[in-house]
């Protein structure tokens, strides 16, 4: 009676590693399209994942351009006249560029355009610039940005999935952020 109940507890062990590799988010082959508030992968191919640790020696050196890619809805055009807008504040890593909605899966052509020049000014047009891309934890927005940066041609991207939720659980500063401009749509 012993064996097989050792057998089975042993075969359990063996396939739990197995069973939570399964449950981990892949690397998809694109860009993700929906979705975007889910679990992310540990990894993206070509770029380096950082820790909160990480970032912050990152920040605190001054060695690398921050991206902010968390979304923001833009003010409707024809609002009735008297309405109040508010825009949601946002507080993002201080010194941060913050271009949102570019961590989409699919970006019409004034966004792509929008996000290179972002990029551009960001990195002062050295494509070997450090970019450390984020949003959110959980967030696909910054998975796929970071992802897009690669394919315009930056060779030394750092993603940061923990983003500001990461930096906040650190208890390190965060500032008031203003998106930059986005182009008309």
């Amino acid at each position: 009676m012993r064996r097989p109940l050792a057998a089975a507890v042993v075969a359990v062990m063996l396939a739990a590693p197995a069973l939570a590799q399964q449950q981990e988010p892949f690397e998809p082959e694109g860009f993700r399209t929906d979705n975007y508030r889910a679990p992310v992968p540990a990894t993206l191919e070509g770029a380096r994942v950082l820790t909160t640790a990480e970032a912050e020696a990152i920040w605190r050196a001054g060695s690398g351009a921050f991206i902010d890619v968390l979304p923001r809805a833009p003010k409707p055009k024809n609002l009735p006249e008297g309405t109040v807008w508010r825009d949601t504040p946002r507080k993002n890593i201080p010194g941060s560029v913050w271009l949102p909605d570019t961590g989409y899966g699919t970006l019409p052509p004034a966004m792509d355009d929008y996000f290179q020049r972002g990029l551009a000014r960001a990195s002062r047009g050295d494509k070997a610039a450090l970019l450390v891309i984020y949003c959110l934890a959980d967030c696909w927005m910054s998975w796929n940005a970071a992802k897009r940066a690669l394919a315009y041609g930056y060779a030394n991207v750092a993603w940061y999935p923990d983003g500001t939720n990461g930096w906040e659980r650190a208890k390190l500063p965060t500032e008031q952020a203003q998106p930059e401009p986005r182009p008309e749509q």
